[in-house]
């Protein structure tokens, strides 16, 4: 049976006789098995095992090749953390509330859980520590995610994310092809070029926008670049998750089935 120790084990050497470290907290989150802050606070519990040894030292640095492991305990934390889907109506925000304005984090409540959506009741421990990951402006509706869980915050809202994120937006206006062209790639925000996005007519005037990024009002901004003005823009999808029939300012819980 391994033994607690205070060290991991050596990590292993490459082909050339290099060693390439890293934290363990950042490999525990290139593994998705938890965000880094989660990761930090697993290490420090002694629930985080390398090659079969439990490694308490925050800082501890191991490498690729190496086998890490939750604890049991560590996957029963994990497990119970929760993430939970709310079709935002117009007129929230979805973080720091501005005057008159309220957070979309209120509309968490037991009363506006989704009756058609089967879940678990509500309870305190669900609301703490939950964070946006996405968020939606003001003047936008449909799915924002609230979530407890760091692996889902990082898939959608890390450095290295690679959902992408489709929303419905009713326009004003007409665009030339070269407009319609430069949607797709080629347009310029801040100062960096956008990566490229899939844009379609779905009717005389609602575009179909899919995105991989999320730059502040984004859609609204490319769309003024080429002389549409937004009306009306609504999330409905992120990654393999869709908004569906969840009721306008409802929520539910992402089913254990339900992957982004």
């Amino acid at each position: 049976m391994s033994q607690p120790g205070t060290k991991p084990p050596q990590p292993h050497t490459t082909a050339d006789g290099t060693q390439e470290l890293l934290r363990l907290s950042r490999r525990l989150a290139e593994l998705g098995l938890c965000s880094r802050r989660e990761a930090d606070e697993y290490i420090a519990q002694g629930w985080i095992r390398v090659d079969g040894v439990v490694v308490d030292q925050l800082g501890s640095k191991v490498h690729r090749g190496q086998r890490v492991e939750l604890d049991a305990r560590a996957q029963k934390v994990q497990q119970e953390r929760v993430t939970i889907l709310l079709n935002k109506p117009l007129g929230f925000v979805s973080t720091q509330p501005e005057h008159g304005y309220r957070e979309a984090f209120e509309l968490i409540v037991p009363d506006n859980q989704d009756p058609e959506f089967p879940g678990p009741a509500l309870r305190r421990e669900h609301l703490r520590d939950l964070s946006v990951a996405g968020r939606l402006d003001i003047d936008s509706t449909g799915l924002l995610v609230l979530t407890q869980d760091g692996t889902v915050a990082r898939l959608l809202i890390g450095e290295d994310r690679e959902i992408d994120k489709e929303y419905l937006v009713r326009v004003q206006g007409r665009v030339s092809d070269d407009g319609m062209r430069a949607l797709r790639h080629g347009l310029v925000l801040d100062g960096q070029p956008l990566l490229p996005a899939e844009v379609e007519w779905i009717n005389e005037d609602q575009l179909r926008f899919v995105l991989r990024e999320g730059k502040k009002r984004q859609i609204r901004r490319m769309c003024e670049m080429v002389g549409l003005r937004v009306v009306g823009l609504k999330r409905v999808r992120m990654g393999q998750v869709k908004l569906g029939k969840l009721k306008l300012g409802c929520w539910r819980f992402l089913r254990p089935d339900e992957r982004f």
